[in-house]
């Protein structure tokens, strides 16, 4: 069986996205810099198998450059990464920069 019901997409995403942290990566690598920290993020109610953020996700004011971010991560409490996407647009964090992802831009959906 390869199909997962709608009530398993939920439940799943319901259960493991309490208590996550969003990361910023270039590639294959997270940002690593003093001023990077990943961000806490809650999100919405399931529904048909998909989710997104409830409120804005702001990452600090870089005080260097953290060059493009080309993927987005969600990560739980351990530091495990659950999920990796490319972000929809690549933006170069430069110095005094700051990286948002707006309320509901950061979907979540099990197929």
């Amino acid at each position: 069986m390869n199909h997962m019901t709608v009530y398993l997409k939920n439940k799943i995403l319901s259960e493991k996205l309490q208590n996550v942290f969003v990361g910023l990566f270039n590639e294959e690598n997270e940002i690593s810099a003093s001023s990077y920290a990943r961000q806490p993020a809650i999100f919405t109610t399931p529904s048909e198998g998909q989710t997104s953020n409830k409120a804005d996700i702001l990452f600090p004011i870089a005080e260097e450059n953290w060059g493009p971010i080309t993927h987005i991560g969600i990560f739980d409490v351990e530091g495990n990464l659950l999920f990796k996407s490319p972000a929809e647009f690549i933006k170069t964090i430069d110095i005094s920069s700051q990286y948002k992802i707006p309320k509901n831009y950061l979907i979540v959906r099990l197929r």
